[in-house]
């Protein structure tokens, strides 16, 4: 058959007509997946197969825009792929779906979306696997966006997994998501690569395109109006031969999360139970004549007030060891909590475009984006049930009333001789990732084709202030929690006016034990740099078959620097005279309205600017290795090659196949540098030195891989795959290393010499193009994981861990207490299975202007299962747990309804997502994770045509007003995070010349 016969079938095979937005039918006759005897004359794609873009709109055509087309051009490209692959398209000039990358891609099948603060998107998840298991390019690069986060939310991001948010989506002109391997994408994938692409100028009909969007955002939480800017220019020169587009994008929001948190739920035994009351025997704590520990005080001044029968009824929940109180659960710091965050995101891209002639093409582009914050975390909180008898914590602790449910949580309590603690800390970071790519390919003959990639990108999250100021009320009585009428946010009675600064104090600690007050800070600087350079070329062996063959060079050097304070600068001294708290405070206001729930109107906090004009900071108190806190290192060298035959048969068979079959090698070498802490020499001005430690290792992986798409139909394919796939371990693990919080008594080991985590995947699809711009599919996988990695926690005597006392100073912990420690290990992993569903429709076949509606609806269903050790003692397993993986949701669904006509477009998209677990373990004694339970989140966008090239914009997010509750263990399922973030509404206009 000939080239021009088999263009014929194929554009036979795969019309579509749109009815565009004056209501008129017009036919979209997408080019096919040519014929090898072409494949010469277009660039490698990232999947293995040769597509030329859409041809040039002539003069008289009518370019058809908005959601309808970009989700028909979509459909076009995802039939088309062998591998499974899945698109979202900008519905216009310079106007990407949704504000935010990741929450446009929870739209697609089998992805769900993780939200950070402010409840925006952060990072996603595909088929059931984490973020870390997702690779993201960016113009054919991989890249790397590592961003902070409140603790609710994860934190500051030191691993692999990509932060969305980052980034204004207004840069982007598409996306692709690639479910299945091929030979010439990168390995180190265990999900999906996710393709993000900026615009091209000569993409556009046009010579010239200008276009730009204004919005105001307002949440109903953070009560403030931000803007949100954004703006496109492109320019064709030479006849159309060579173009320059630049755009740009400025945005502000703040952002408020109010609700509780209780970082964890600990068993009474841990921190040493609580204090007996009068007459009961043997006396917990026991006498000591420095804390004033006797048979009538739990501490100096701090009488045994405790109710015999609630002293019993916690005594008689027994620990799976027999630990009396050892299965009554409390609240590690039962809290209120109140995050502010104020953020700004900077976007750009510059791209140049060079087509002389059909044979050659060369585009160089440039992305910029910058991410400021400034947060500020506020706490009011009982500190008591975190602390051991060193700190005069929990031991000190009377309880007068209590309440446990059957599974052992503590639902009400009533105590006396409280610590009652307000945190405040401050979190200045800005993420700056820069990007430029040179990509060029250059036809050879009619049937060699050639293709190069250089690129080079840069990084960094650069914090230079994260400290936090806390002052505290000792031995209050009367404190509360109350989950009895909510299990999510309980009510939290203080006992005092958590107002008045003069309840509070701020002052070097007793020589009891007595802890007046903490303050510290650290610096950090993390800095990941990536290079690439890549070399493909296509060589048409016969007609309808070509071997694919590439070279590739990566490195990744990611470097970490911490400065934390000089210890003797930590050290909370006495205020400089004449300087009260009132001085220095101030009040964190109004969730007694937007939380409520018996929440404050407000408590005091401290000023950290004022504080720190008050104590004469500045930057010189800050250290690096000489007081436990230096640089670090993980560098990896990937050289890489493949080979694959990208083939299609054409009246061999009564059905057309196509697909590709390839190999890839992928040589992997790591070198990784850190410090663990280790004791000072005498006479020296630190405690603590760092001992360098260095790390090398290298391996390497044979990636075979298949994808098969058979035409059973004109608008039926059949899809199957298979591959071999690894992805890498986490950044930060791979540093040779260890921490410890004193305080906290918890610590971590890392592990230079984990393995990547490696799988076998299968996959299989059908797909029923059963109208124009319709779909209607059905996808089964399934992933074989062969290697696993898991933290693991030890309960460890701080004097059995080689460390020095040293660091211990400071902290009232003693040499002797036990220790959380957590370790990394490869283990045996376990199989993924999933169902994906998807279905997409224009409802043209209602009458009249009903015939505007639309559909997409997808649900994934997907099992797992791993065997997880959650504790250990001498490296010996002592608690078990078999469960899904971390950050699978067994269930996630997203619909949308849509309605496109010529001046009116709006719809209205639901997201579900079923619970998930965060951590195993859990980090706490006796319980075997940390969940999320389910969220359903709404969002409503809509825009109307005012006069040609001018529309105005609407949008409301979490119209549901849902909030994000995190849990720990499963059976009990005791709140720890109870967060609220409101809805947000956005006007705004966007024009187009």
């Amino acid at each position: 058959m000939s080239v021009e016969e088999a263009i014929r079938r194929l554009l036979r095979d795969t019309d579509l007509r749109i009815k565009s937005s004056d209501g008129r039918t017009y036919l979209l006759a997408p080019q096919p997946e040519v014929p090898l005897a072409r494949a010469a004359a277009m660039a490698p794609q990232p999947d293995g197969n040769a597509l030329p873009p859409l041809p040039a709109a002539r003069d008289e055509e009518i370019v058809v825009t908005g959601f309808r087309w970009s989700l028909a051009t979509a459909l076009m490209e995802k039939k088309r792929h062998s591998a499974a692959v899945d698109m979202i398209l900008a519905e216009d000039i310079g106007k990407f779906p949704d504000a935010n990358l990741a929450e446009s891609m929870q739209r697609l099948p089998g992805i769900s979306l993780t939200r950070g603060d402010g409840g925006e998107g952060r990072n996603i998840t595909v088929r059931g696997l984490a973020a870390e298991f997702t690779r993201v390019r960016i113009n054919g690069m991989e890249s790397t966006s590592q961003t902070g986060a409140s603790d609710a939310y994860g934190g500051s991001n030191d691993s692999r997994s990509f932060d969305f948010n980052v980034f204004p989506s207004e840069i982007f002109s598409s996306l692709a998501v690639r479910k299945t391997a091929t030979a010439d994408v990168e390995e180190g994938s265990l999900g999906a690569t996710i393709d993000l692409n900026t615009p091209h100028p000569l993409d556009y009909r046009s010579d010239f395109v200008l276009s730009g969007t204004a919005r105001g955002l307002r949440n109903s939480v953070a009560e403030r109006v931000d803007p949100r800017l954004s703006a496109l220019i492109s320019r064709k020169f030479a006849d159309g031969t060579f173009g320059v587009l630049a755009s740009a994008s400025y945005g502000r929001r703040h952002t408020r999360d109010v609700g509780y948190s209780a970082v964890l739920a600990l068993p009474a035994w841990v921190n040493g139970n609580f204090c007996s009351p009068l007459g009961v025997k043997p006396l917990n704590p026991a006498p000591n004549p420095v804390k004033g520990t006797d048979a009538l005080n739990c501490s100096n001044g701090n009488p045994r007030t405790g109710s015999v029968a609630a002293w019993n009824e916690v005594q008689g929940r027994l620990g799976p060891q027999g630990q009396p109180g050892g299965g009554a659960f409390f609240p590690r710091l039962p809290r209120y909590l109140d995050s502010q965050q104020d953020a700004e995101r900077y976007g750009g891209s510059l791209g140049f475009q060079w087509k002389p002639d059909d044979d050659t093409s060369v585009s160089l582009d440039g992305v910029y984006s910058r991410f400021d914050v400034s947060r500020a975390d506020s706490y009011i909180s009982g500190l008591s049930f975190a602390r051991s008898a060193s700190n005069n914590g929990q031991p000190m602790t009377s309880i007068r009333d209590i309440a446990i449910n059957d599974g052992g949580s503590v639902t009400y309590g009533l105590f006396d001789g409280v610590d009652i603690r307000s945190e405040r800390w401050i979190d200045l970071f800005s993420t700056t990732l820069k990007q430029a790519t040179l990509e060029g390919s250059r036809r050879l003959s009619d049937t060699v084709k050639i293709h190069g990639l250089a690129g080079l990108s840069t990084s960094i999250l650069n914090s230079p202030y994260r400290g936090w100021v806390n002052i505290d009320a000792v031995d209050t009585d009367g404190f509360s929690f109350d989950f009895r009428d909510d299990a999510t946010f309980p009510t939290i009675g203080f006992g005092i006016d958590v107002a008045d600064p003069a309840n509070f104090a701020y002052a070097p600690g007793l020589p009891d034990g007595t802890v007046r007050g903490t303050w510290s800070a650290r610096q950090l600087r993390r800095t990941t740099r990536n290079r690439t350079f890549a070399l493909d070329l296509d060589w048409e062996i016969a007609p309808l078959f070509t071997l694919r063959i590439g070279t590739q060079y990566r490195e990744s050097d990611y470097r970490s620097t911490v400065h934390n304070l000089d210890p003797a600068k930590q050290a909370t001294q006495q205020l400089p005279a004449g300087t009260t708290l009132a001085d220095i405070g101030l009040q964190i206001r109004g969730l007694d309205k937007l939380l409520g729930h018996g929440a404050p109107a407000s408590w005091v906090a401290v000023d950290h600017d004022r504080f720190r004009e008050a104590v004469g900071y500045d930057d010189s108190w800050f250290c690096g290795i000489e007081c436990g806190a230096p640089d670090a290192r993980v560098r990896e060298r990937i050289k890489s090659g493949y080979a694959m035959i990208v083939f299609r048969t054409d009246e061999v068979l009564p059905f057309t196949i196509r697909g590709d079959v390839g190999m890839r090698y992928a040589h992997s070498g790591q070198y990784s540098m850190g410090y663990i802490p280790s004791a000072a020499p005498a006479g020296a001005p630190f405690p603590v030195v760092g001992q360098r430690l260095t790390a090398r290792r290298s391996y390497e992986d044979w990636l075979p891989s298949m994808n098969l798409a058979v035409e059973l139909a004109s608008d039926m394919v059949l899809r199957l795959s298979a591959a071999r796939v690894m992805s890498r371990p986490q950044l930060a693990p791979l540093i040779p290393g260890a921490t410890i919080d004193a305080v906290g008594r918890r610590g971590s080991i890392t592990n230079p010499f984990l393995d990547p985590i490696r799988a076998a995947t299968y996959d299989a699809a059908l797909e029923w193009y059963f109208a124009p711009g319709s779909l209607l599919s059905l996808a089964y996988f399934r992933k074989d994981i062969s290697t696993y990695i898991q933290s693991i926690d030890s309960l460890i005597p701080f004097n059995q861990l080689g460390l020095p006392e040293s660091l211990l100073i400071n902290s009232q912990t003693q040499p002797e207490e036990l220790f959380i420690i957590n370790r990394l290990a490869n283990t045996p992993g376990g199989r993924l299975t999933g169902l994906e569903i998807n279905a997409q429709a224009p409802l043209r076949f209602l009458p009249g202007w009903l015939g505007n509606f639309g559909i997409l609806a997808s649900a994934t269903f997907v099992r797992s299962k791993i065997d997880y050790i959650l504790q250990s003692v001498d490296g010996m397993p002592t608690l078990s747990s078999t469960a899904d993986l971390i950050g699978l949701s067994r269930r996630t669904a997203s619909g949308t309804f849509y309605y496109e006509d010529k001046g009116f477009s709006a719809r209205i998209t639901g997201n579900y997502r079923s619970g998930f677990i965060r951590t195993i373990p859990s980090g706490a004694a006796d319980s075997d994770y940390i969940g999320n339970k389910p969220t359903f989140f709404m969002d409503f966008s809509a825009s109307v045509g005012v006069r040609p090239g001018v529309r105005i914009l609407f949008e409301a997010q979490n119209l549901t007003n849902e909030k994000n509750v995190q849990y720990i263990d499963s059976v009990r399922q005791d709140s720890l995070f109870a967060l609220k973030n409101g809805r947000t509404f956005t006007l705004g206009a966007t024009f187009r010349m």
